[in-house]
């Protein structure tokens, strides 16, 4: 079993704490994703894994050992950061086998876990190139490559896609879960782009403030946000949220026309609490008139109409391609009942 324990792991730096009693359990062959704004710790956090930053107090076990304050060269993981790291004035077969080499692998077996690294990442043509002959995605591929041949238990990804082009980023996910796949290897991501995490991840971790948000797989975080953060955080476009006002067990607000019925429990007494709707749950009502359409962005099969309620709260709502609505166009909305979400308005946390 090589999977990744966290038992109130904290990381301080001087007097400022930065990550706080992390508990956490990764599994043998997950593919876990570290989410979050930047500096809420999710990189801190990685380092930690490695063996790159000292962990403060807490426990970190990879497998049944305790790594806590192990080497990193002795925890039997591999690290593949931002940046390539490549060695300009060596190939790709030189770059990829470098570690073992200079680990005194003999070379008939360096030659031969390369070669298996670069079938995986169909890098075979490439292997007698030097890196300024790659484009960005096939420098991330030896990075990739390199961390392969060293056959460690754990891979640790610390935003790896973030210097890419969109088309690129999107084409470098699906070889990374592809990889995950064919390798089955525990893998452990770090990135604050809420998309890739959305699709490359068996369970999610949102980071904030060096916290632990919440913790389950994507679908789940995305249809059972604990909190606003999270609700917020994860989806895109974003959830939209109202403020508005509560009784009888209704919400109300001058976007909605008339009340809404939405099934939650509140404290008695509150008077005030925070509606929160996904774009795609919200229908147009053209009859109506409570809100004005600001924008409109066209995504081919799909449209995003932003608009404006008469109160200056902004909504998103999701449009097909047979129901776009226009620039300034006065219309009504109606919401999901069934999917809209209460949270508390002073906390955040969410009412169920």
């Amino acid at each position: 079993m090589t999977g990744v324990t966290l038992n109130q792991a904290i990381k301080r730096y001087g007097e400022t704490q930065v990550i706080h009693g992390i508990d956490l359990e990764i599994e043998d062959g997950e593919f876990c994703v570290f989410v979050g704004p930047s500096g809420c710790g999710k990189s801190t956090l990685l380092r930690m894994i490695a063996g790159l930053e000292d962990t403060t107090k807490g426990q970190i076990h990879i497998g049944m050992r305790d790594v806590t304050h192990m080497d990193p060269a002795k925890r039997g993981v591999a690290m593949v950061f931002q940046t390539y790291a490549l060695y300009p004035h060596m190939t790709v077969a030189e770059n990829m086998g470098f570690g073992l080499r200079m680990n005194g692998v003999p070379k008939p077996e360096i030659d031969q876990k390369v070669q298996q690294a670069s079938n995986i990442l169909k890098l075979d043509q490439y292997l007698k190139r030097k890196p300024k002959a790659l484009s960005g995605g096939q420098r991330q591929r030896v990075a990739i490559g390199r961390a392969i041949v060293r056959g460690p238990e754990v891979f640790l990804f610390d935003e790896p896609l973030s210097n890419l082009d969109a088309e690129l980023r999107v084409e470098m996910r699906v070889e990374i879960a592809r990889l995950h796949n064919e390798i089955g290897a525990t893998m452990i991501y770090v990135t604050h782009d809420q998309v890739e995490a959305m699709t490359m991840a068996d369970k999610i971790v949102v980071l904030r403030d060096g916290r632990i948000e919440q913790v389950g797989a994507p679908m789940d975080l995305y249809r059972d946000p604990d909190n606003r953060f999270v609700a917020g955080f994860i989806g895109s476009p974003a959830m939209n949220f109202l403020e508005c006002d509560f009784a009888d067990g209704q919400v109300s607000h001058p976007a909605l026309g008339a009340p809404l019925d939405v099934t939650a429990t509140v404290p008695a007494g509150l008077k005030k609490v925070t509606l929160g709707i996904r774009p795609e749950h919200i229908e147009v009502d053209r009859a109506g008139d409570t809100c004005t359409v600001d924008l409109t962005e066209a995504l081919g099969g799909v449209s995003y109409s932003y608009l404006l309620t008469p109160n200056g709260d902004k909504l998103i709502v999701e449009e097909r391609d047979d129901q776009r609505s226009k620039q300034r166009e006065r219309i009504g909305i109606t919401v999901r009942s069934d999917r809209a979400m209460l949270f508390d308005p002073e906390t955040g946390q969410r009412f169920r």
